[in-house]
């Protein structure tokens, strides 16, 4: 059976690991270090941090904001669950927005809903690793947090460089917008350390004000230095592993381009990450997911851990996200597939019942 997700772990990576056990430090330390300088130069943000969890750092991001008790902060209904369970621990009213049914993203028009219901902060899912109209976001000057855990690497454009501009084009990496972002490292996210997340700061004055509660911080909330070995490891390795998952995709896309089934809106140049393969049904989950398992291959529900599976009390108010969660699903997409395998799923693909 080839399994739905497969984190890519190649020779350098168990290198690192082992080099770190080696030398026996595993704890918070070199590697963290390592990690931090990596991912600034990678994502060119000012500061960042290596934390434990995506659910560290956000409540780290949400203390260096200085958001009140009880402030209502917006988040996506196919947002990871742990951002909903983060802010009502935190005694924060957590807004759940509709998304885009074509997409899967919140949009410029329900966060300004949102912020008409008194959402004083939103919390920017990328979903699927596609990004969403920033520039629209941007103009309702509501502070954001981006979570870019499955865009990491993926840039875009505003204004006149939007429009066509090319000699003037400024590329804009994912991140860059918020007043601070998270880039997961968990299991499943496009960058991987088996666990763990880094929260960054994409401006040297949102910087110095995160720094100062990040040196109060126990070394339990940093990332200890055998998950930072992967992690770093891996970002090194991005280009690569993206140029291949990229291959994949496009492999797939034009196998579903003779079938009844849906892909979500992105932009296939460097607008969108390809960390996996989502594809909206037009016929029964249940048949498809037969119909692949025969073929040896597993297929999963793309939003199996999203807030609108968590609260199916939201149905009514998110309806387009209610939608994705009950059709869309991923199906193997990640680089350590063997062409073989990558030409069987293609083949399943284009012949989906």
């Amino acid at each position: 059976m080839i399994p739905a997700y497969s984190t890519t772990i190649r020779r350098k990576e168990m290198d690192a690991v082992l080099t770190c056990m080696v030398d026996e430090k595993i704890g918070p330390g070199e590697l963290n270090g390592r990690l931090i300088q990596v991912v600034k130069e990678f994502t060119g943000c000012d500061g960042a941090v290596a934390l434990r969890s995506p659910a560290i750092a956000l409540r780290y991001a949400l203390q260096a904001m200085g958001m009140e008790s009880g402030s209502k902060i917006m988040i996506s209904a196919l947002a990871p669950v742990w951002q909903y369970k983060v802010l009502k621990a935190l005694s924060f009213e957590p807004i759940v927005l509709d998304v885009s049914e074509s997409s899967g993203l919140v949009t410029p028009e329900v966060v300004q809903a949102g912020i008409l219901e008194g959402g004083k902060l939103l919390v920017l899912h990328e979903t699927e690793g596609i990004l969403p109209d920033m520039a629209g976001i941007a103009a309702l000057n509501i502070p954001v947090i981006e979570d870019i855990s499955q865009s990491a690497g993926a840039f875009f454009t505003q204004g006149e460089e939007a429009q066509g501009n090319q000699e003037n084009a400024v590329r804009n990496a994912a991140g860059s917008c918020g007043v601070f972002t998270i880039m997961g490292l968990e299991e499943r996210d496009v960058i991987t350390a088996g666990g763990g997340a880094v929260l960054m700061a994409p401006k040297r004055r949102e910087w110095i004000v995160l720094k100062k509660h990040i040196d109060e911080a126990p070394s339990t909330d940093l990332l200890p230095d055998i998950n930072a070995a992967l992690a770093w490891v891996q970002v090194k390795e991005f280009a690569k592993n993206e140029k291949t998952r990229k291959e994949i995709y496009n492999l797939y896309q034009h196998s579903c381009m003779i079938g009844r089934h849906k892909l979500l809106s992105r932009d296939m140049d460097d607008g969108s990450t390809m960390c996996c393969f989502p594809l909206v049904l037009a016929s029964s989950y249940k048949d498809v997911k037969q119909y692949a398992a025969k073929k040896d291959i597993e297929v999963r529900p793309a939003f199996e851990n999203s807030v609108i599976a968590f609260y199916d009390e939201l149905s009514e108010k998110c309806i387009h996200a209610k939608s994705l969660y009950l059709r869309c699903v991923h199906f193997p997409l990640y680089p350590r597939l063997t062409h073989n395998e990558s030409a069987k799923i293609a083949k399943v693909l284009g012949s989906l019942p």
